[in-house]
């Protein structure tokens, strides 16, 4: 397997994923704006949503597909089914008691997510009824997940990387046609959300079908819990909710200070990590996806050799890919936002707090990338505690940022600190692979390092010069002018980054790779 073809594949619709993401946050911000009923949508969503990444997409898949391809390549494909057979048993059953739970908890919930919305009694409510009927959302990822897993496993990369698309065109048709007719708009979103939930697990069971793995869900849950690899899965689950605990932690207490200062706060941070999402979607998520069933198969045919050189290709296309796109960050914060966001009731001030916590998030844009493509590192290998004891150390040293920057810097100073914690995270988990010896860099680094540098240095400048020669605010009327002139920028910044690598020496060929 091509694995830069298959990273290509991957981003490609994972770039289709975030370009209709971005559309719809356009959609959103024209529409609603950043007001107290945006921010109250943000806290709803985000509940159900931590809890996906707790129980179904984090915590679920670094435990369950190392162990499903060890089955696969050491067991056979009957001992695989079973498994995962149990497995969605267990998992999907837990997901209805807790959706049941949510819903019955919905108010207590929403205000330990985010207490300074209880000051506007109206956004709280709307908070409070918006969980509830979003809740069910966690019992459709958890399956989402679940079948994702599996997919990954036999290489079928496509479908799972494809289906957030189907949220986003949710949103998007919610936002044109039902909100205009609803007495308060803003509920349309919420319903948006349980109807991307059901396309989504719609678009995964042909797929499973095909390859004869759409797990069968019985009511035998006393049976699937006596299965040895369902318990070897909850096993890791353990220390890999506490690793996704830790990481879900920082965003509630981010969320509930956002809360408490300025209105909008919460909507601005939410803007600014869509257009952060970009890079970390199309590069730490795609890398991350193919690289732990090709780490897992290399750990279970112990080739120690093959496991570092793949970490060490990711590493390498991270760094060449990921260092531009926090300079493109930096640089051009006021172009992306008011060509992405600035219509409606998006105005001049939101334009300008977003554009702040899109540069805060780009300090730390390379730590978040990197650390998706480190952490499967140790997964593979099924050690979730390692990067557990590192994330309690960034959760604590992220609030102690906190209080130093949030003071100067606002909502700004969360992003900050949330960035600087990441970068301390990948660094944590570099040194960690280094000491038990399963990374050893390859040789070429320093000359690397060089080259990426000088040609940072001039995408720097260019962003800098050829957007200073444009009023973005002033385009606010003109916007398929301000489309094009951002396409300019963008497009000479990639010309200067690419052509000086190229004039270095630096050639595509050299990041081709074959998985084994």
């Amino acid at each position: 397997m091509n694995l830069l073809k298959t990273l290509a594949t991957v981003s490609g619709m994972t770039m289709l994923s975030r370009v209709t993401g971005l559309l719809r946050e356009l959609l959103i911000a024209r529409a609603f704006g950043a007001s107290a009923y945006t921010d109250a949508f943000n806290v709803a969503f985000r509940i159900p949503n931590l809890l996906r990444r707790l129980f179904a997409e984090g915590a679920f898949s670094q435990a369950f597909v190392p162990i499903l391809a060890e089955y696969k390549n050491q067991k056979g494909e009957a001992a695989t089914k079973e498994l995962a057979d149990h497995v969605a048993t267990v998992l999907i059953w837990a997901l209805v008691l807790t959706c049941i739970l949510g819903i019955v908890a919905a108010p207590v919930v929403v205000y330990l997510i985010a207490t300074g919305l209880a000051d506007d009694p109206s956004a709280y409510s709307s908070a409070v009824l918006m969980t509830r009927i979003m809740f069910p959302y966690i019992g459709f990822m958890a399956f989402v997940a679940l079948a994702g897993g599996i997919l990954n496993t036999w290489r079928q990369f496509r479908i799972p990387a494809v289906t957030p698309v189907l949220l986003n065109l949710s949103f998007i048709a919610a936002s044109l046609f039902v909100a205009p007719h609803m007495e308060q708009p803003v509920y349309a979103l919420a319903f948006a959300v349980v109807v991307g939930g059901l396309l989504q697990v719609a678009i995964q069971i042909p797929a499973l079908l095909k390859i004869g793995m759409l797990p069968r869900i019985g009511f035998g849950l006393k049976a699937a819990l006596r299965d040895q690899g369902v318990r070897r899965v909850l096993r890791q689950m353990v220390p890999a909710i506490a690793a996704v605990s830790v990481a879900q932690i920082s965003i509630i207490i981010n969320t509930n200070i956002a809360s408490r200062l300025a209105a909008g706060s919460v909507s601005w941070l939410t803007y600014a990590d869509r257009l952060m999402e970009f890079p970390t979607a199309l590069l730490g998520v795609a890398l991350g996806t193919i690289l732990l069933p090709s780490l897992s198969k290399a750990h279970a045919d112990k080739d120690a050799e093959e496991y570092s050189s793949l970490l060490d290709w990711g590493l390498r296309l991270t760094f060449l890919l990921a260092l531009p796109s926090a300079v493109g960050l930096a640089t051009l914060s006021e172009p992306l936002t008011t060509t992405l966001f600035h219509y409606g009731k998006f105005d001049e001030l939101a334009v300008s707090m977003t554009g702040q916590a899109l540069i805060a998030y780009g300090v730390g844009l390379i730590g978040l990338i990197v650390v998706k493509i480190l952490a499967p590192g140790f997964y593979a290998k099924q050690d979730i505690r390692t990067p557990v004891k590192i994330a309690i150390v960034v959760l604590i040293t992220t609030q102690l940022l906190n209080l130093v920057f949030v003071p100067y810097f606002k909502h700004a100073g969360l992003a900050l600190s949330v960035g600087v914690g990441a970068c301390l995270n990948a660094s944590l988990l570099y040194f960690g692979l280094r000491r038990r010896k399963i990374y050893t860099p390859h040789k070429g680094w320093g000359i690397f390092f060089i080259r990426i540098c000088a040609a940072l240095s001039l995408l720097a400048g260019v962003a800098l010069w050829t957007a200073g020669n444009f009023d973005w605010i002033g385009l606010q009327s003109r916007p398929w002018h301000r489309v094009g002139a951002l396409s300019l920028v963008m497009l000479a910044c990639a010309v200067t980054y690419f052509g000086s690598l190229l004039a270095m020496g630096f050639r595509f060929r050299d990041f081709k790779r074959m998985g084994r």
